[in-house]
């Protein structure tokens, strides 16, 4: 289905409303000096639990007339809702050489940039050095990942097939990055995981560096490209707290 002229300048006109109601209601809400609102924020999981669920516990305290509405999920899911005004911020990564696309009357904004880590179980040949692990050297192993769809299924496929030349066996899917390292665990997978996803010290898995190459992932938040309400730009400041706070 596409639209029609009459539906492509409806909407051009649609955007335009949609952007002058939602700065009229920024600055009515400035104007009562309280910071209050409903604003609607998801997130990858990752970001949903380090990021966001952190940042709605200081507003609660800051600002406790402000509600916050949570939810878990991918961007790929979110942008619909965010264009069309049901989200009102949504936390979404990228990873190198898997940019993300950048649809017009959206603002992107860089929140944290981590490293991928290989995950291997503890017992596996290759994590008994402790140094970086060769790519090519999993050839044979079983992997796990998020999602077909998603960017993280994208990154493993890409990174094998770049790095080691081969394509992976990819048996296990799951957007829960606790399912996969669970699989690493009890399954004998391997996964390729971003900092903020690992377990600070547990001694069924072990943590390496990728020998080829560094590998990076970015959290960023988007949101519409049009004046913020102030319970917008009070959770925003929130998470953007949180981040400097997390080491990774």
């Amino acid at each position: 289905m596409r639209l029609t002229d009459a539906g492509h300048l409806l909407a051009q006109h649609a955007r335009v409303l949609l952007s002058a109601a939602e700065a009229a209601q920024a600055d009515l809400a400035a104007l009562g000096g309280d910071i209050r609102g409903t604003v609607r924020a998801g997130g990858l999981q990752s970001a949903a639990r380090r990021l966001l669920i952190p940042a709605v516990a200081r507003l609660k305290a800051e600002h406790p007339q402000v509600r916050v509405e949570i939810f878990e999920l991918e961007l790929e899911q979110s942008l619909p809702g965010l264009r069309l005004g049901t989200v009102d911020l949504v936390i979404g990564d990228e990873y190198d050489s898997h940019p993300r696309p950048r649809p017009a009357g959206l603002r992107f904004t860089l929140l944290l940039e981590e490293p991928l880590r290989i995950v291997l179980p503890a017992a596996h040949p290759l994590a008994r050095p402790g140094g970086p692990v060769a790519m090519a050297d999993l050839r044979s192993d079983i992997w796990a990942a998020s999602a077909e769809g998603t960017g993280h299924h994208a990154m493993v496929v890409g990174t094998c097939r770049a790095l080691g030349g081969y394509e992976p066996d990819l048996r296990h899917r799951s957007n829960d990055a606790d399912v996969q390292l669970e699989l690493v665990r009890a399954a004998t997978a391997v996964a390729l995981m971003p900092a903020l996803t690992l377990p600070r010290d547990d001694p069924a898995l072990a943590i390496r560096d990728i020998a080829e190459t560094t590998l990076r992932r970015r959290l960023v938040a988007a949101t519409r490209d049009t004046p913020p309400a102030p319970a917008l730009i009070a959770l925003l400041a929130a998470v953007t707290d949180q981040v400097h706070e997390l080491r990774v």
